[in-house]
């Protein structure tokens, strides 16, 4: 089967002091996509226990995003979640980030992500982020130094969606603009916290919380190619 590491952050706080984390249903809907279909590991900065967003968590009360919380074997992988400076890109077929406001505080500019992400990219391996996610592959290059984003389609929290979350200041910056500025090709729903995917060979990235479980469609069908 083949093999993918879910990357957690390793924040709790937010620039404002507020609780942050991993966002939820982000984890859990892709998650049970893929388990039938993959091994899975977690990892983050920290390792074990990467904090949840204790919002995502009163917010979304479907079945999958409860029994994530209380899965005997999710609860072993977040246990045993390796550090980044742990992980051997050789043994995944993709890297998956989890999002939540967390990842554009520390994983954005964590040198040892970007060279991991790197790794995974130059390797001709899928990188797939969801929501908040694609914040983790800022700093993330190709073997000629230039971004993964440059002239790649993309997609990711939207500028409005953040306006609406009243969340613009708990953060360093912007998804949408700041891939824009890397020459990012920036497409997004009809409507906000619409679902949206979009592929662009092995770049794989989603819009919001609604595109959790396509994403994780979108990863199985690129693992199964």
């Amino acid at each position: 089967m083949p093999r993918i590491l879910f990357v957690y952050t390793s924040v709790n706080t937010n620039l404002k002091g507020g609780q942050t984390g991993w966002y939820l249903p982000e984890a859990a809907h892709p998650y049970y996509r893929l388990a039938p279909h993959a091994d899975i590991d977690f990892a983050s900065p920290a390792g074990p226990n990467p904090p949840v967003d204790e919002g995502s968590v009163k917010t979304f009360k479907d079945e999958e995003s409860v029994n994530f919380l209380k899965d005997p074997t999710v609860t072993a992988k977040f246990n045993h979640a390796k550090k980044l400076s742990d992980v051997n890109v050789a043994d995944y077929d993709a890297v998956f980030y989890v999002g939540g406001h967390g990842p554009v505080i520390d994983l954005a500019t964590d040198p040892v992500n970007i060279t991991m992400a790197s790794k995974f990219w130059a390797a001709n391996k899928i990188v797939s982020a969801v929501c908040h996610g694609p914040a983790a592959l800022v700093g993330v290059t190709d073997p000629k130094g230039q971004s993964i984003f440059a002239g790649r389609r993309f997609t990711g929290f939207s500028n409005l969606e953040e306006e609406q979350a009243q969340a613009v200041d708990t953060i360093p910056f912007l998804l949408e603009d700041k891939i824009k500025e890397l020459s990012g090709k920036y497409e997004k729903a009809a409507e906000p916290w619409g679902a949206k995917v979009v592929v662009d060979g092995k770049l794989i990235t989603g819009q919001n919380p609604a595109s959790a479980a396509p994403i994780g469609d979108a990863l199985l069908k690129a693992l199964k190619a």
